[in-house]
C-alpha cells in the first residue's frame, strides 16, 4: 500500500531540504503552486519561482501567478519566453511540449547557475508519468528535477494537500497552455493564442469554469466539463456560440460530450452556426 498523502508530504521536505535551494518553474497551476509554497514553507530552503511569460500564456494565469507569490511571500519573477518564434515549436507536431520546455529551462538554467540556486525544479506529478509528456524529455536532458514526482505525489495528494495549506489553487481546473487548444499541425501563431484566449474568457464570462475553445482554423469546437453541461439550454448554448463567433471564429459547434483529454484527436461537427 502506498504511504498516506501526509507521509509523502513529509518526503517532499525532505526532498526539499536535501536540494538546499532551487529554482522553480511557476506557471500559477495547481502543482506549480503547491510546490512553490511548500518550498517556501520548508526551513532552510531557498527559493525564487519563475514565471515563464509568452503569448502561449494566458494572461489570467500570469495575474494568479502573481497574485500568489504576493499573497504567500516568496520570491517571484517574470521572464519572457519565445518558444512561439521557434518553427519547431510552430509547426505543432507531437513534440511541441519538448521545445516549449527546452525553451523554458534555457531560462531558468543560467539564473540558477548566476544566482546560485542549486537546482532547477518543476511540478511534474505522479500521473503525469502515465502520459504522454514530451516536456518530461527536456527535463531529464537538462537536469531538471521533478519533486512532487520524487516523492510520489499524485494529483490527488496535492489538491488535498493544498487545500489543508490554504491555497486557492487547490480546486483550480488543469489550465495548460493555450497551444493546446490548437489542432495537430496547426500553425502555432501568437495571434492564433490570443483568439483562443479571447473566446475561452468570453465562454468563462458566462459563468462556466472548465472548458476548452479547440482551435480547428477558421472554426473552433468548445467543450464544456460534464458537471456543467446542463446549463446548456437553448439560450446559454447561443450565448456561448455568440461569444466564440465574436472572437473571431466562422463557425463555432460545442461537442455534446463535454470536456476530455485528448479529444482534440476527434473533431465532433455538431451544431454549426455561421458567423455573421
Amino acid at each position: 500500500m502506498m504511504p498516506p498523502a501526509e507521509d509523502r508530504e513529509k518526503a517532499l521536505d525532505g526532498i526539499l531540504r536535501e536540494m538546499g535551494s532551487l529554482v522553480v518553474a511557476f506557471s500559477g497551476g495547481v502543482d506549480s503552486a503547491y510546490l512553490a509554497v511548500r518550498a517556501h514553507r520548508v526551513g532552510g530552503v531557498r527559493l525564487l519561482a519563475v514565471t515563464a511569460d509568452s503569448p502561449s500564456l494566458a494572461s489570467a494565469q500570469r495575474e494568479t501567478a502573481v497574485a500568489l507569490a504576493r499573497d504567500f511571500g516568496f520570491p517571484h519573477r517574470v521572464v519572457y519566453t519565445s518558444e512561439v518564434e521557434n518553427p519547431l515549436y510552430a509547426r505543432n507536431d507531437a513534440d511541441r511540449c519538448y521545445h516549449c520546455k527546452t525553451e523554458l529551462f534555457r531560462h531558468l538554467l543560467p539564473i540558477a547557475n548566476a544566482e546560485g540556486y542549486a537546482w532547477v525544479a518543476y511540478g511534474a506529478i505522479v500521473d503525469d508519468l502515465s502520459d504522454f509528456r514530451p516536456g518530461h524529455r527536456a527535463a531529464a536532458e537538462a537536469g531538471v528535477r521533478c519533486p512532487l514526482v520524487e516523492a510520489g505525489l499524485t494529483k490527488a495528494d496535492v489538491r488535498e494537500l493544498s487545500r489543508r495549506m490554504g491555497l486557492p489553487t487547490w480546486d483550480l481546473p488543469a489550465s495548460p497552455c493555450l497551444s493546446s487548444r490548437v489542432a495537430r499541425g496547426t500553425a502555432v501563431t501568437p495571434e492564433v493564442l490570443r483568439q483562443v484566449e479571447r473566446a475561452e474568457a468570453a465562454v468563462r464570462a458566462l459563468g462556466f469554469r472548465e472548458l476548452r475553445v479547440r482551435h480547428l482554423g477558421e472554426s473552433a469546437r468548445v467543450e464544456i466539463a460534464a458537471a456543467e453541461m446542463d446549463r446548456l439550454d437553448d439560450e446559454v448554448r447561443a450565448a456561448v456560440e455568440r461569444a466564440v463567433l465574436a472572437a473571431g471564429y466562422g463557425t463555432c459547434t460545442i461537442d455534446p460530450g463535454g470536456y476530455r483529454r485528448g479529444a482534440m484527436n476527434s473533431p465532433v461537427p455538431i451544431r454549426v452556426l455561421d458567423a455573421v
